[in-house]
C-alpha cells in the first residue's frame, strides 16, 4: 500500500484512486488542483480541466473584493461564458476585530439563494471563498447535480477538498455529505492578504488533528467504528506542513501560508479518502459546534470556526491531560448508569440547547446511546482496553506546552475569554458535546466512566 502521507499532491488525487487494505477504494475526486502564487488568473485553465464551459459564479461582499473581480475578469478575458452572483449579507454584523461586518452563514436562506439565483444554462459552480462560500457551493452543487469547484480566499479550514459542509439546519451546526469540489485554485499571494484571524483559524482547524485521529483511534477501540491507519497517516503528515509553518504565519510569509494550505488541502482529501468528517474533528470541534449553536439560539455573532476549534483544542488537551491519570472503576461506571434519570437527563438538554432541544432529544431517540446494554459493551470495552487506550494518547497527543506556545506564538487567541465565551458556556458546551451528534468522543469515554461530573469540576479550574 503505498504512503499516503509522502505522496504528491498530484498522486493523491489520481482519478482511480487506491485500493486499501481497509476495504475502502480511496478517491477524493478532484480534476484539477493548483497551489502558487500569482496563479489566480489561471481560472480559466480549471474550467476547461473540469471539462465544463459555463460557469456560475458565487461570492460574498466580502470575496467579490478580494477575488472574485478578478476571477470575473480572467473567465471574461479568457472568452469563458459565465454568470456572477454575490449572496448578501442578512446577518447583521461580525463584531471581530479586523474582519468585515459583512458575514453571511452557512444556512438554509443562504443556500435558497444561491440556488434560486442560479441560472440553470450553467454547467458548474465556482466558489470564490473559504469554508462558507465553498460549502454553501458544495450543498447547493448537489442539490442541482453540477460540480463544483473553488478559489480560495483564506487558509482559513480544512474543507476545501472534503466531501461534507458544515451548515446550520434549525440553528443546530450539521454535517452534510456532498461530493469534493473538482477544481480547486489557491493563490497564495491572495491567501497571504487574508485577515489574521482567518490565517489564525487555519492553523486551529489543523492542530484540531492531533485530537481527531486520538479520538478515531480510540473510538474504532470501542465501539468498532471504521478506521483506516493509511487515512491517519496522511492526516499527520498534513499536521506535520502546518507545523512546520507555524512559526512564519504572522509574518503572512507566501512560502510558509502555502505549506499551510497545502496541509489543510491535504486534510481535505483525507477527511475524502475515508468518507467521513472523523479524521478531521474530535471534542474540540463541539466546543465551537456548541458555541455557534449558543451564539444562534441568542441572535448574537460568533467567532471563525477555527479559532472557536483551536481554544477548543487547548481545552481537551488539558481534559486529556487529566484522562491519562484516572483508572477506571466499573462499580462506579455501572451505578452511574443505574441511577440515569432520563427525565433529568431531557431537563438540562432543554436548559443547555433551549429551542433546539427537541431535536438533540430525537438524536437520542434514534442512537440510544443512553442505553444500558449498549452502555455495558462500551464499558467492558473500555476497561478490557484501558492501557491500549493510553498508548493511543501518548503516540497521538503532543506536549501540550509546545502545542500551546506555537500557537500562542502567531498571536491568535487561547482561551474562552479570550473570544467572549464565558465560564459557562464552556461547561455547557462540553456538557453537551456528547449528546448533539451520534459521535463517540472522549467526552463519552469519560461519561461511560461516570466521570462527567468530575470533568466539569475539572474544566472549572482550567478557566
Amino acid at each position: 500500500m503505498p504512503n499516503f502521507g509522502k505522496m504528491t499532491l498530484t498522486e493523491l488525487i489520481k482519478p482511480e484512486g487506491y485500493a486499501c487494505s481497509c476495504g475502502k477504494v480511496h478517491t477524493c475526486g478532484l480534476k484539477y488542483l493548483n497551489i502558487g502564487r500569482g496563479i489566480i488568473d489561471d481560472v480559466p485553465a480549471m474550467v476547461r480541466a473540469m471539462g465544463k464551459a459555463k460557469p456560475f459564479l458565487v461570492c460574498d461582499g466580502n470575496t467579490w473584493e478580494v477575488a472574485g473581480k478578478r476571477v470575473d475578469e480572467a473567465l471574461t478575458k479568457a472568452g469563458v461564458e459565465h454568470i456572477s452572483y454575490v449572496i448578501p449579507c442578512v446577518n447583521g454584523e461580525s463584531g471581530l476585530p479586523g474582519m468585515s461586518r459583512e458575514r453571511i452563514s452557512p444556512a438554509e436562506w443562504e443556500v435558497g439563494s444561491v440556488i434560486m439565483a442560479f441560472d440553470p444554462s450553467c454547467d458548474m459552480f465556482l466558489a470564490v471563498g473559504s469554508g462558507v462560500v465553498n460549502d454553501i457551493c458544495k450543498v447547493a452543487a448537489k442539490a442541482t447535480g453540477r460540480p463544483s469547484a473553488v478559489v480560495g480566499t483564506a487558509p482559513s479550514m480544512d474543507g476545501y477538498a472534503s466531501n461534507n459542509a458544515a451548515m446550520e439546519k434549525d440553528h443546530v451546526k450539521i454535517s452534510l455529505y456532498t461530493a469534493v469540489p473538482q477544481g480547486i485554485l489557491l493563490d497564495t499571494d491572495v491567501l497571504a492578504q487574508a485577515p489574521m484571524r482567518m490565517l489564525w483559524a487555519g492553523l486551529g482547524d489543523m492542530v484540531a488533528k492531533y485530537i481527531a485521529i486520538c479520538e478515531w483511534r480510540i473510538s474504532h477501540l470501542i465501539t468498532g467504528e471504521y478506521y483506516c491507519e493509511d487515512v491517519a497517516g496522511l492526516m499527520r503528515a498534513a499536521l506535520e506542513k502546518i507545523m512546520a509553518a507555524s512559526d512564519k504565519i504572522a509574518q503572512r510569509d507566501p512560502d510558509a501560508i502555502g505549506s499551510v494550505a497545502e496541509g489543510l488541502v491535504l486534510a481535505g482529501i483525507g477527511m475524502a479518502y475515508a468518507e467521513i468528517s472523523r479524521p478531521a474533528s474530535g471534542l474540540e470541534h463541539y466546543f465551537s459546534h456548541m458555541w455557534e449553536m449558543m451564539a444562534l439560539e441568542r441572535n448574537e455573532p460568533y467567532d471563525l470556526h477555527g479559532i472557536q476549534v483551536g481554544i477548543g483544542t487547548v481545552l481537551t488537551m488539558k481534559i486529556y491531560e487529566k484522562l491519562v491519570t484516572i483508572k477506571p472503576d466499573r462499580a462506579k461506571a455501572e451505578a452511574h448508569m443505574a441511577a440515569f434519570d432520563r427525565e433529568a437527563w431531557e431537563a438540562q438538554i432543554r436548559r443547555v440547547f433551549g429551542k433546539t432541544a427537541d431535536q438533540i432529544i430525537a438524536i437520542e431517540d434514534r442512537v440510544h446511546k443512553n442505553d444500558p446494554a449498549a452502555h455495558a459493551v462500551r464499558l467492558n470495552r473500555i476497561i478490557e482496553n484501558w492501557d491500549e487506550i493510553l498508548r493511543i494518547i501518548r503516540e497521538e497527543l503532543p506536549d501540550i506546552h509546545w502545542l500551546c506556545d506555537a500557537m500562542a506564538a502567531t498571536g491568535m487567541p487561547m482561551t474562552p475569554k479570550d473570544i467572549g465565551v464565558s465560564d459557562q458556556d464552556v461547561l455547557d458546551a462540553y456538557i453537551g458535546s456528547r449528546d448533539i451528534r451520534d459521535k463517540y468522543l472522549s467526552c463519552s469515554v469519560i461519561w461511560d466512566l461516570g466521570m462527567t461530573d468530575e470533568f466539569v469540576d475539572y474544566l472549572k479550574t482550567c478557566l
